[in-house]
């Protein structure tokens, strides 16, 4: 009989648990939709503020695009574009960004330079409450591999 209450037990116990883990399978994942927050002006709001070019080989390519939205409800004028260095060239739009649209803020990093790199682009607009705003590149340049069958130097 203890056995019979026992096998009885532990299948009620088996049966509970096994429709409780479908339970919590069952639940549903709701994206939500992030909205931009409007501005009365013009707005700027960057897609991503730094812009990791990761580990790249000596003389890579070394242009990437800041892309950012008006997020505000009169043209975004960027006014200035400055590299902390030589080494970082930016290229601004040239039109005004139109309310809802993108624009896009090239920076060419020179990639003849070896090492862990970090380096910032000031941009000037009239965007409301960002007249300045200070975006980050960073990365790491290797150096050229030694050329097969030369021997390293003492």
């Amino acid at each position: 009989m203890k056995r019979i209450i026992l096998l009885a037990a532990i299948t009620v116990f088996g049966v509970a648990t096994t429709n409780a883990q479908a339970k919590k399978a069952e639940k549903k994942v709701i994206p939500t939709k992030v909205e931009t927050p409007k501005v009365d002006g013009a707005g700027m709001v960057f897609e991503n503020e730094t812009i990791d070019y990761g580990t790249l080989p000596h003389n890579a390519e070394g242009t990437r695009e800041f892309v950012l939205t008006n997020n505000g409800n009169k043209p975004l004028t960027i006014e200035s574009t400055q590299g902390s260095c030589g080494c970082t060239v930016p290229t601004k739009p040239e039109k005004p960004i139109q309310p809802g649209e993108k624009g896009v803020i090239k920076v060419h990093y020179a990639t003849d330079r070896v090492g862990a790199f970090t380096k910032t682009v000031t941009v000037k607009s009239n965007a409301v409450g960002q007249e300045t705003k200070v975006l980050t590149i960073k990365g790491t340049i290797l150096p050229d591999a030694p050329a097969e069958g030369a021997t390293p130097a003492k």
